[in-house]
């Protein structure tokens, strides 16, 4: 049963809504809808505005907290976030250390299938905003630490950097990981990803770069191509002690 203040997604033929269960309304063209009533009801309950529109109740997933969580700068879009993922092969009996929180998107993603995350935001505003978003996601195996991940100590199987990074922080990476984990860097700029491939080669025995460009499909009455959208983000290294 839904709790007082939990996160949903309301989803109608037309419309989407990111909302709270418990005090409140939802004022829509559509209607307006008592959020209290959502409290004690399923996902999957129909509920319904004063006009009549129908909303299906949904509990929210990592792809949802991309769309609709508050952020505090561009997140890693899923694509590359599933390239951390496949290229690091997380699962549920992994440590990970992700750094450059931002808005916690990436933390919400990895929390879902590692044992335990570490997120490091060396600025105390982003890591109180993605905290919220991260306990708004459910997520009890996902820890926010205001700080600078060079002060970090422990082990990991996977340690995530999206930052600014130098040399520096391969070298803290490579001094955290156990034998056989993987470090990945998300670097948007060739000149990062040149200093992350280069010094990551001095530490690491295996090491590879990788982009990944993606292009969605727009279909209409004219006919079916691809979207104009830019398919570049960024690149990802992956280093394996």
């Amino acid at each position: 049963m839904i709790q007082e203040g939990e996160r949903l997604i309301l989803v109608s033929r037309t419309r989407e809504y990111y909302v709270s269960a418990g005090e409140g309304t939802l004022s829509t063209d559509l209607g307006i809808l008592d959020l209290g009533a959502l409290v004690g009801a399923s996902y999957g309950d129909v509920v319904a505005t004063h006009l009549g529109t129908e909303f299906v109740i949904r509990r929210p997933r990592a792809t949802d907290f991309f769309t609709h969580a508050a952020r505090t700068g561009a997140p890693m879009l899923p694509k590359d976030i599933g390239m951390v993922i496949a290229y690091t092969g997380m699962n549920s009996r992994d440590t990970v250390l992700d750094a450059g929180t931002g808005s916690g998107i990436a933390a919400i993603y990895f929390g879902g299938i590692a044992g335990r995350v570490v997120t490091c935001e060396v600025r105390p505003e982003f890591a109180k905003k993605a905290e919220k978003n991260i306990r708004d996601a459910g997520l009890d195996n996902v820890e926010v630490r205001a700080c600078d991940v060079l002060e970090v100590e422990g082990e990991f199987d996977v340690v995530h950097l999206d930052l600014g990074i130098t040399p520096a922080h391969i070298a803290h990476a490579r001094d955290l990981l156990r034998s056989g984990g993987y470090l990945a860097c998300y670097t948007p700029f060739i000149e990062q990803m040149s200093t992350a491939y280069d010094e990551a080669s001095r530490l690491f025995s295996e090491v590879h770069t990788y982009e990944c460009m993606e292009r969605e499909m727009t279909r209409s009455a004219r006919g079916t191509r691809p979207s104009t959208r830019v398919g570049h983000s960024g690149y990802i290294t992956i280093a394996r002690g």
